[in-house]
């Protein structure tokens, strides 16, 4: 059976600014409008493809968003013996169609303050997009007594770096944008 053009999947890994991450992305997407993080085998019945993925070996965290999926291993292993299998299994499983995540039930949104609001915004206009390109993403949680709580997600959960970004960007651009912020903290996932 021959593959249409427009059914043909493509997977490219890509480096994360995290060395015991890689971020493999696929020509179709995954998982729109939403993001699932598996940082052990907890839960996993919720994402098929995680579960397949915490079978192997060398996987200690699955991140899924969008059209691509965060790899974290352990320190056994190297990324260029990983590599080639890796894009070979997540090609053959998107091709066959296989489930991603399972659907949850939506939760309903809370009522948000102007300055919630605010944050959330700058975190999605400007924060966002550079962490996602970095196979991770970050999730405001709560704005209390001056203190906005993220939880960082996939390549960024444990990354060397992600404290600095935290500090330096995320923080420095929160109290300089929503005076009533003085500090951002990220919770563990």
């Amino acid at each position: 059976m021959e593959k249409s053009l427009e059914n043909m999947v493509t997977i490219y890994a890509e480096a994360t600014p995290n060395p015991a991450s890689m971020k493999f992305v696929a020509n179709k997407m995954l998982l729109p409008n939403d993001s699932a993080d598996f940082r052990n085998s907890a839960d996993l019945e919720r994402s098929p493809l995680a579960k397949a993925l915490f079978d192997m070996p060398f996987v200690t965290g699955v991140f899924i968003m969008n059209n691509f999926v965060s790899i974290t291993k352990n320190d056994d292993y190297e990324w260029f013996d990983l590599i080639p299998d890796l894009r070979s299994f997540f090609q053959e499983w998107i091709e066959q169609g296989k489930d991603i995540v399972n659907p949850e039930k939506a939760l309903s949104a809370e009522e948000e303050t102007e300055i919630e609001r605010k944050i959330r915004q700058l975190l999605d206009d400007h924060v966002k997009p550079a962490v996602e390109m970095d196979g991770g993403a970050i999730d405001f949680k709560s704005f209390h007594d001056g203190v906005v709580t993220v939880q960082m997600k996939g390549s960024c959960s444990g990354c060397p770096s992600s404290t600095m970004t935290l500090k330096a960007g995320i923080e420095n651009l929160l109290k300089r944008m929503v005076p009533e912020v003085k500090a951002v903290e990220a919770e563990a996932v």
